[in-house]
């Protein structure tokens, strides 16, 4: 399906690795150039060779924490100095450690909302003029299943990602018919965070393989498997697109069936 991309601009936060990365490998499949964002230069640096190396798209590296005031305006600006235009923009950010409410103080409280929240809302102020601009564009945030379904020992992603989603809807009626709003809520993807945590089970005891470790993951998702990032990025791409004209203030799971929640 051609989703009618080709020559569109998306910058895509967090995406050296992991969802954001497969996001932004969806959109330049699909004909857009793409800016790229993360923390750490090398492995940002490595990510866009590689989607250089698959794709016709020229993409740009930005590094930045978007936890830091400036960081998602100064990408909005360098993102458009680049190409005269921005018609994408993903939101997404690494998610806060995990932890129980006995376990965090107000200092964690306060880094997970500028983490999650206040850097969505600082991209999309800093991006809102240029996104109405040539017809109108998209903004899909990147958020989490935890906002259908609390998950245990996430308390911070559990309380603080809500806030995205409720951004998310209300943009999507104030900034209609310019701009459409959309979710996406992933569930169990394959990641490097996720592959991490299983390793680290492995090395306390918890697993004897990785194969154990990801049985376990999927032991309640009906596709019996963890997701990929680049099948949540196609998703993504779709959202973006002309395709998805009459799709505003959605929030699609992408869970492989695994929540029990109804809507």
């Amino acid at each position: 399906m051609d989703l009618e991309l080709e020559g569109n601009v998306a910058l895509v936060t967090a995406s050296s690795s992991g969802i954001g990365k497969g996001a932004a490998t969806a959109l330049a499949r699909d004909g857009c150039n793409v800016v790229i964002n993360g923390r750490d230069e090398a492995k940002l640096e490595a990510a866009a060779e590689e989607i250089r190396a698959t794709t016709d798209a020229e993409v740009v590296a930005l590094a930045g924490d978007l936890a830091e005031e400036g960081v998602p305006q100064a990408l909005v600006e360098e993102t458009v100095d680049r190409f005269g235009r921005l018609d994408h923009l993903v939101t997404n950010a690494g998610g806060p450690p995990h932890g129980w409410f006995r376990d965090t103080d107000d200092e964690d409280w306060y880094h997970a909302f500028d983490l999650l929240v206040m850097s969505t809302v600082r991209l999309v102020r800093a991006a809102d003029d240029h996104l109405r601009a040539d017809g109108g564009g998209s903004i899909v945030n990147v958020t989490s299943i935890t906002v259908k379904e609390a998950l245990d020992s996430l308390v911070l992603s559990n309380a603080v990602r809500m806030a995205v989603v409720g951004l998310e809807k209300t943009l999507s009626k104030e900034f209609a018919p310019d701009v459409r709003v959309n979710a996406v809520l992933p569930g169990t993807i394959e990641t490097e965070r996720v592959t991490e945590a299983i390793e680290h089970g492995i090395a306390e005891g918890t697993f004897e393989s990785y194969e154990e470790g990801v049985a376990e993951r999927v032991e309640e998702t009906p596709l019996n498997r963890m997701g990929d990032p680049i099948e949540l990025g196609e998703l993504v791409a779709y959202l973006s697109s002309p395709r998805a004209s009459y799709v505003n203030g959605a929030s699609v799971v992408v869970d492989g069936g695994a929540s029990a929640s109804n809507l």
